[in-house]
């Protein structure tokens, strides 16, 4: 039997997709907003389509946002997808309203500044030395859908960054600018493109998040 996750059922996002992606390499899937289940799985997907305001309140009704946390601090992996990742950071401004996040990551996601947005298609990625997401992957195309992103990262990354902490590999991409596409930080990964959508080069990635879990 495969690695045990859980896809987060709030009401927002692809959820049948990623069950059958992650099926697809060899995971024990179950779709559910029950937090005892998601709190003892062995991995926590939290997908997430639309509105970052909505997305929260989402999470909110099935307090998502408190068994994120808990997983985390017990060192438990959660992978976010699209707007399941832009909610890991400190808040959200759409349509001049902000709107707080879970606050994993330091950062606002904010609207692209691109001459055709949304964002929508296969780019490529600029991967970090050492990723264990997109290992095998450098040099691959990911499917993208949407027009916010965080467009900066920090943590770990200033001159305040605690040494004995190992920062976050950070993944970019460019739609108007650089933005941040993926991330992996410890128990905490996700993705800003869709590896559901993304053909052989998604199921790889998911793979290797898979043959991470402990």
């Amino acid at each position: 039997m495969g690695a045990r996750v859980v896809v987060l059922d709030y009401g927002f996002g692809n959820v049948r997709s990623a069950v059958r992606a992650l099926e697809r390499v060899g995971a024990d899937v179950t779709l559910t907003a029950d937090r005892a289940a998601a709190q003892d799985a062995d991995g926590l997907v939290v997908p997430g389509v639309g509105a970052f305001a909505a997305c929260m309140a989402g999470l909110k009704a099935v307090r998502g946002h408190e068994v994120v946390g808990r997983r985390l601090a017990g060192n438990r992996p959660v992978l976010g997808i699209c707007v399941g990742m832009q909610v890991m950071f400190d808040a959200g401004v759409e349509h001049g309203e902000r709107t707080e996040g879970i606050g994993e990551w330091p950062g606002v996601v904010e609207r692209l500044q691109a001459p055709v947005v949304p964002h929508m298609g296969w780019s490529p990625v600029e991967v970090p030395d050492g990723s264990v997401l997109f290992d095998g992957l450098a040099d691959e195309r990911f499917y993208f859908v949407h027009s916010y992103a965080a467009q900066t990262f920090t943590k770990g990354h200033d001159e305040h960054a605690v040494s004995r902490f190992r920062p976050p590999r950070v993944t970019w991409a460019d739609h108007g600018g650089r933005f941040v596409a993926a991330v992996e930080d410890g128990p905490l990964s996700a993705t800003q493109f869709h590896p559901e959508k993304s053909g052989d080069a998604g199921s790889e990635l998911l793979r290797n998040w898979l043959s991470a879990l402990s």
